[in-house]
């Protein structure tokens, strides 16, 4: 009896540690030819809890073909009403040795990368973020997915 209690336990302390907090993850596939410096990753996250914060990752995923050891990103949010905001972050992807930042297997890492901490969502609604590169390349090689994942903070 006192081990299956003890099993009992462990298991829900357990499944409740495993309990995600995303409310939206999504990844947007670059064609191998390369990233064009015209071509929009569109994301549409529904946000229904104005109360809570949230924080909002932009993923990266490049092969070791990647050039740089940065990714400069341009990013616009459209709000429910119609506002719309513009913004650019820098992402490191390398460090000054050139050794990959990101985790993966094979020859394809994965970066997260923080790009709003604490955000609370003044209305309810879609709203959409636009994301390109911002690098000097027209046709920018090696980057594999752009993802946006929303998670909601304890």
């Amino acid at each position: 009896m006192k081990n299956s209690l003890l099993i009992l336990l462990f298991s829900s302390l357990f499944l409740t540690g495993c309990i995600n907090n995303d409310v939206y993850l999504k990844y947007k596939t670059i064609t191998t030819n390369g990233w064009n410096k015209d071509s929009l990753c569109t994301f549409d996250i529904q946000i229904k809890d104005t109360t809570a914060s949230y924080n909002l990752y932009v993923n990266i995923r490049n092969r070791g073909e990647y050039p740089y050891q940065n990714l400069w990103l341009f990013l616009s949010k459209m709000s429910p009403d119609s506002t719309l905001i513009r913004d650019s972050i820098e992402c490191y992807l390398a460090d000054k040795r050139g050794k990959w930042l990101g985790t993966g297997i094979g020859s394809v890492l994965e970066m997260p990368v923080l790009y709003q901490q604490k955000v609370k969502f003044s209305k309810a609604g879609r709203y959409q973020y636009k994301i390109t590169h911002g690098m000097r390349d027209s046709v920018l090689i090696g980057i594999n997915d752009i993802g946006m994942r929303v998670e909601k903070v304890k």
